[in-house]
């Protein structure tokens, strides 16, 4: 297992990762949490899911994200009509070559936000399928490869709002995290009207890192140390999911690989080459929630699905026991 002790290319790191904070943060105020999430999704090379109520910043996040990156953006509006050519593309006869040519769909780039994915038919959802897990697209037999690095942010609102699809269960165990935005504090709310009320606010938001510096970046965050004590308390804390009785289906191998990645990029952003428990606590909730399927009985009273399953994650997480020691690489000499 290769690993870095803290240094310079953890310190840029965090580094690029301020830079992008701050120029999110002009759009985007009293939500670092959520953010800080965002830039996890980001350096572990996942996909980003932000549920909430209409009109709370979602798509404001997506699109400050995607801004503050220099990279190629691209934006679906998902409807009920959308096609699943429209997301990944479509093969057109040219009259003089005589012979199909590829026009590439949206997927074609570095960040794809997906703005209400959920109220596309099912059919459309999932066209994202494979772009999302194996960075390519597939088209009459023929196989394209997306460049790197690859983001899908997609917001939704929640499914008992009307004109909604509930995401299927294979396309929700793709995205590595989900976030929930909240409504804003009071002074959030009246500091948004005094700085948005007359200019549109992502005009302000300039590039401040590029494709190719988060492509290294999540290079590096692939070197940071996870001893074998923090790997099973992860397989732990997952197969409990599996095991709990008010689930009826628990996280998926996947989600185990998503929790290590997102951990590593967590200990990454507070300047650690290794992975500690509390990173791993602290991206359960995120990583795991939005793949468990609750019993429907537990739901049926005021509780929502959401907060159900947080419910039995920070209960999973309170019960597995924590590993105590040897979370750091071992050391070896010059």
């Amino acid at each position: 297992m290769h690993w870095r002790e803290p240094g310079t290319d953890l310190g840029h790191l965090a580094d690029v990762a301020t830079r992008v904070t701050r120029s999110v943060e002009t759009v985007i105020d009293g939500k670092a949490e959520v953010i800080r999430i965002s830039l996890v999704v980001l350096l572990a090379e996942g996909h980003l899911l932000i549920e909430d109520v209409p009109g709370v910043g979602k798509t404001m996040l997506a699109k400050a994200l995607a801004r503050s990156i220099d990279a190629r953006v691209r934006r679906v509006q998902f409807t009920p009509d959308l096609l699943p050519s429209d997301v990944t593309g479509v093969s057109v006869y040219n009259q003089d070559t005589r012979d199909f040519e590829f026009r590439p769909g949206p997927v074609f780039a570095n960040i794809v936000v997906g703005d209400e994915i959920n109220r596309a038919a099912p059919k459309a959802q999932s066209a994202l399928l494979e772009c999302m897990e194996e960075h390519q697209v597939t088209v009459d037999g023929v196989t394209y490869h997306l460049d790197s690095p690859f983001m899908v942010i997609a917001t939704q609102n929640p499914i008992e709002m009307e004109g909604t699809y509930p995401l299927p269960e294979a396309q929700r165990d793709r995205f590595t995290a989900r976030v929930s935005m909240g409504y804003p504090s009071p002074a959030a709310e009246l500091a948004m009207v005094d700085n948005h009320g007359n200019a549109e606010p992502l005009d302000k938001i300039n590039s401040v890192t590029d494709a190719a510096e988060i492509a290294k970046l999540i290079s590096l965050v692939r070197t940071v140390h996870v001893s074998d004590e923090v790997r099973h308390y992860i397989v732990d804390l997952v197969t409990a999911t599996r095991r709990h009785p008010d689930l009826a289906l628990g996280a998926s191998p996947r989600a185990t690989l998503h929790i290590i990645r997102t951990a590593r990029a967590r200990a990454a952003l507070d300047g650690r080459a290794f992975v500690v428990p509390d990173d791993v606590q602290a991206m359960a909730e995120p990583v795991l929630a939005h793949r468990l399927l609750v019993h429907p009985e537990l739901t049926m009273s005021s509780v929502s699905t959401t907060d159900a399953a947080s419910r039995i994650i920070a209960e999973i997480v309170a019960r597995v026991p924590i590993p105590r020691a040897g979370t750091r690489p071992p050391h070896r000499g010059r």
